[in-house]
């Protein structure tokens, strides 16, 4: 399965949770943060969809969500919702830091 079916699959999740916090809690940061880090992360996944070595945005992403959400989990203790994206953060920043370095690098 190529890399940015995973990062599509992971910008829903990331934007699913945000609406599933407004829905639940009426939390509009909740919701403006699920659909911020969703819309960059899916643009981050169409990138690797046209180059497979544009990784920045994907990454970046990731990095600024894992951060936000592991420190979450961290505090609270409680895995949901903070642990659950924290852990596919981890996953996905693992399976594209795989696919760079496996990848045959060309000297110019």
């Amino acid at each position: 399965v190529p890399l940015h079916w995973f990062g599509f699959g992971y910008a829903a999740l990331v934007a699913s949770g945000g609406i599933t916090g407004y829905v639940k809690a009426r939390s509009v940061p909740s919701l403006a943060a699920g659909l911020l880090f969703g819309s960059l992360a899916g643009l981050g996944a169409y990138q690797l969809s046209q180059d497979p070595r544009n990784v920045w945005v994907f990454l970046a992403t990731s990095g600024t969500l894992a951060g936000i959400m592991g420190k979450r989990f961290y505090h609270s203790g409680k895995f949901m919702p903070a642990g659950l994206i924290a852990g596919a953060i981890l996953l996905m920043a693992a399976k594209v830091g795989v696919s760079v370095f496996n990848r045959p690098h060309y000297q110019s």
